[in-house]
């Protein structure tokens, strides 16, 4: 019986790597600059594992090491995170959460990034089982600590100051963003995030991300109630309750920061 459940177990991790190869592709390198920028805000290099391992958001700690290294107080900090991260809300509502064993959802929760979410989202991974899951995240997160923990080791030995790193983090969003399109084609939704960077560019210059993605998530929740009124629910709406959610990337793509 045990080594059944081993043999599972190496399949449901081999898979998960297979998974994960393209995506880790991204994210090693994109960890390597966050790593690098790090060392060169004035942290020390460990910082960027703690970063990753502990917060573990992406594109909030890209935002997160600017207002740490101008001493940014805890509740702008704070309001910026909730704002920025809310979108995993609206994640939670289709990820897969029920395959996963309770004692497993707890890491599921922490680790439901963007990639993770944009990989479960597809028809292909119907079928995952809930340790194939837990790997896909675990993997998913190890390229980013990683990748983030080697470029602040290499950033505190080369001190030279390289620019447009921070670029990468907008370049995996776009693919992201390129990715859901494919696999949705829901033409209103990244619409919808184009018109809400314009419109908080316009108003609010100074803090285009957070009215970015609060002009999309209200957009997103009048969508979904106006369809919902009128009793035509998209193909897909049963398993994705609120439309086209994997197009968020769109916004932080526009933005530079997700």
């Amino acid at each position: 019986m045990r080594g059944m459940q081993a043999r599972g177990g190496a399949r449901d991790f081999a898979a998960a790597a297979a998974d994960t190869a393209s995506v880790g592709l991204s994210l090693f390198p994109l960890g390597i600059s966050f790593g690098v920028l790090v060392v060169h805000a004035g942290l020390t290099w460990w910082w960027a594992t703690v970063f990753t391992a502990v917060i573990y958001a992406g594109s909030l700690e890209f935002l997160l090491l600017g207002l740490v290294a101008s001493v940014t107080p805890l509740g702008q900090i704070a309001v910026t995170a909730l704002l920025v991260n809310l979108r995993h809300v609206f994640y939670a509502l289709s990820f897969p959460l029920s395959r996963v064993r309770p004692l497993g959802r707890v890491y599921a929760t922490f680790a439901l990034t963007d990639e993770a979410y944009a990989m479960t989202a597809g028809e292909h991974a119907r079928s995952w089982s809930g340790a194939r899951i837990l790997w896909m995240q675990a993997l998913c997160q190890g390229y980013w600590v990683g990748g983030a923990t080697l470029g602040a080791l290499a950033g505190s030995l080369i001190p030279i100051t390289l620019h447009g790193l921070d670029f990468a983090l907008t370049a995996l969003f776009v693919v992201l963003t390129i990715d859901a399109w494919r696999t949705q084609r829901d033409l209103p939704a990244p619409l919808l995030a184009a018109a809400s960077f314009a419109l908080a560019a316009l108003l609010t210059p100074g803090q285009v991300l957070p009215a970015a993605m609060a002009l999309f998530t209200a957009s997103l929740l009048i969508r979904y109630a106006l369809r919902h009124r009128a009793g035509s629910p998209a193909p897909d709406e049963h398993r994705h309750p609120v439309p086209a959610v994997p197009a968020v990337p769109a916004v932080a793509a526009a933005g530079g920061e997700g």
